[in-house]
């Protein structure tokens, strides 16, 4: 339990109430902490690159309609 931060500046990012179970090997996330926890931009149709709201940090892709409930994202 408790928040995931940015491993090079600390930024909250992500609240461990927002993971889940993914057949992925890193960890999924449904939102983001806070509304300017993350930066995204289009990598793809359906995918957004996404990096730290702080620094810029690289983090991953944000899947768009690919949570764990219809409509919800994935991070």
């Amino acid at each position: 339990p408790g928040i995931y931060v940015c491993a090079k500046c600390g930024h909250e990012l992500f609240s461990s109430r927002s993971k889940y179970e993914h057949s992925s090997p890193w960890p999924a996330f449904t939102d983001t902490i806070h509304e300017d926890s993350v930066a995204k931009r289009e990598e793809r149709p359906g995918a957004l690159k996404v990096s730290c709201g702080k620094c810029g940090n690289g983090l991953g892709h944000e899947f768009l309609n690919d949570g764990p409930k219809r409509g919800q994202s994935r991070f």
